[in-house]
């Protein structure tokens, strides 16, 4: 049963994954011919519920809850689950909107094209050096590994490249509607705020290991810039 949890978990977290780009490029490819700020208060209140858990829950005192409630070796599972399924439903219930802010055709659509596929290259190539099985919740994580933080690879452009990854995939589009624009800002936005939450817990968590690699790698998400 609890390896059955586990990749129940995982095929979760691969149907969240694959919604977004559904979401993105279907749904939100067309303007939407109705709507306004009531739409728009939703997709942010669907977002922020997915991105409370997702921040609050990957704190050491909220993992310390869980193990009391499922054993110590499902608690990366739970947490994967229970993200995926909020994930999920942002994808599916976030509303499109009217207007469209641009649209490129020629060349420029496919230097978009090509970014959107760098962001996308980034993202796998990072989570294959974190983990793949312990981000879809396969294996729990270990805590006491050392970890060698090194400005290797993805991790030698930024400190989270998969963040990265993430705002070349939803910004550089050659269709940008206004339903695909607060899409990308308002997680963008999540992610600048969440980033130094996240380094302070690594920090916590590893100590001079991580804050040698902060002084290495300067740029946490946009290299030169911040």
């Amino acid at each position: 049963m609890t390896q059955l949890f586990r990749w129940g978990g995982a095929c979760a977290f691969l149907v969240s994954l694959l919604s977004m780009p559904a979401m993105y490029m279907v749904r939100l490819a067309e303007p939407a011919t109705t709507g306004g700020l009531g739409e728009a208060f939703i997709n942010i209140a669907l977002f922020t519920i997915f991105a409370l858990h997702h921040s609050v829950m990957a704190r050491t005192g909220a993992k310390r809850w869980i193990t009391r409630v499922v054993p110590a070796d499902l608690e990366r599972s739970v947490y994967v689950w229970i993200a995926s399924l909020l994930f999920l439903a942002v994808c599916l219930l976030w509303r499109p909107l009217p207007g469209v802010l641009w649209q490129a055709g020629g060349v420029p659509t496919g230097v978009l094209f090509l970014f959107q596929g760098a962001g996308v290259l980034l993202m796998l190539a990072a989570a294959r050096i974190v983990g793949i099985w312990e981000l879809a919740g396969v294996r729990q994580p270990d805590p006491t590994r050392a970890i060698d933080f090194r400005a290797d690879g993805p991790f030698a452009i930024v400190r989270h490249p998969i963040y990265l990854g993430w705002v070349l995939m939803v910004f550089p589009t050659p269709v940008m509607t206004t339903g695909r624009l607060l899409f990308a800002v308002v997680s963008t936005l999540y992610l600048v705020v969440a980033i130094p939450l996240e380094e302070a817990l690594l920090v916590e968590m590893y100590g001079e290991a991580y804050q040698r690699y902060q002084r290495q790698m300067r740029w946490r998400l946009v290299p030169y810039l911040w």
